[in-house]
């Protein structure tokens, strides 16, 4: 089979590997039908995320067709359409016990970063029951459900939740890419009373804006027009969603007091903080690692078409072809991408 290949900082090649096998009675093999490059994936080419060995193969979301389960397998067989997480669960452990996917103790985020991707013609999931959801029959356009396997979670749990969103609030959300708008999207379920998207990117603000948000600023003048908006009292919450320090520290200066500030970025660098300000001010600052625990509740306002997820989706690739989706999500600004969706049409043998 093909496969996306990570060969250390700034290399990646598409290239022939052997086919995944069963290792352990609760694996499952999955053909890949659809799946997506992750800004993380750009974080690993960075050198960003340097426990990611060479010759893994990168990705962690995307949808498939079980090809084959262990003896342990209960709740999948081969046929069954599924979504894949982009968090392997036991189901058992400690974490897992608690709803802490992301820190089980045999699996968490290991899918393209410790053992091989999604981004790929098969993948092999470890702890299948745990880690798979079936696609239900009605569900509609099968490449929406990949933004299910991370963004759209990632944004809800990491933004959102830890963000404590409440009916009312004035939000903040740094960086208006994929996962900052999966931000906003879901915000919406709590009736903010405004969103405010803040990026240098004149494109993704207006995109922002069609997706709900109330507002949006460069980054330049974010800070002297939202306080005047709040009358110098700063944002309920505010959600960084690039990972670097500038976005993070300009999170401090938009926060008012009683607020919080949820992390869901990937951060290579150190970021200051600045506790000379905030120590005083009753702030909340609060960093995650995806669950993947409303994954189902998720799933299920896609059904309904409450939540539309493919409008997220700018760009459309044959697997093959990958490379070239690389470059294009890799200068996103330029090409005005957002999510791209990667089509496994090849033979099925």
């Amino acid at each position: 089979m093909k496969a996306l290949v990570y060969h250390g900082p700034g290399q990646r090649a598409w290239v022939e590997k052997p086919l995944p096998t069963l290792q352990l009675p609760t694996d499952a093999i999955v053909r890949i039908t659809k799946t997506t490059i992750c800004g993380t994936d750009l974080h690993i080419l960075k050198g960003d995320v340097p426990e990611v060995p060479p010759g893994l193969t990168l990705g962690h979301e995307g949808v498939g067709v079980v090809t084959a389960t262990g003896s342990g397998v209960s709740a999948f067989k081969p046929g069954d359409r599924v979504l894949i997480s982009c968090i392997t669960s036991c189901g058992k452990c400690p974490s897992c016990r608690r709803g802490m996917y992301s820190h089980c103790e045999d699996g968490g985020w290991i899918l393209g970063h410790l053992i091989d991707g999604t981004q790929a013609e098969y993948v092999r999931i470890p702890h299948a029951d745990g880690s798979l959801h079936r696609i239900p029959a009605d569900c509609p356009d099968e490449e929406a459900l990949v933004m299910l396997s991370d963004i759209l979670p990632t944004g809800y749990e990491c933004g959102v939740i830890n963000g404590e969103v409440q009916p009312g609030d004035t939000v903040a959300i740094v960086g208006a890419g994929p996962i900052g708008l999966a931000a906003l999207m879901t915000a919406q379920f709590y009736s903010p009373a405004e969103i405010i998207m803040i990026d240098p990117d004149p494109n993704r603000l207006e995109v922002a804006k069609v997706f709900g948000a109330t507002r949006g600023f460069a980054p330049a003048v974010a800070v002297a027009e939202i306080l005047r908006l709040t009358g110098g009292r700063g944002v309920d919450a505010a959600i960084e969603a690039v990972g670097v320090p500038e976005t993070f520290e300009l999170c401090q200066e938009l926060i008012a007091p009683g607020g919080r500030i949820a992390n869901v970025g990937v951060h290579g660098r150190s970021a200051a903080l600045h506790l000379e300000k905030l120590w005083a001010r009753n702030i909340t600052i609060r960093t995650r690692l995806v669950d993947t625990v409303t994954t189902p509740q998720l799933l299920k306002t896609v059904q309904t078409g409450k939540l539309r997820p493919a409008q997220l989706i700018t760009h459309r690739f044959p697997l093959s072809e990958i490379m070239r989706a690389y470059d294009t999500f890799s200068h996103a600004a330029r090409e005005k991408a957002l999510k791209v969706i990667l089509a496994n049409d090849g033979p099925t043998g």
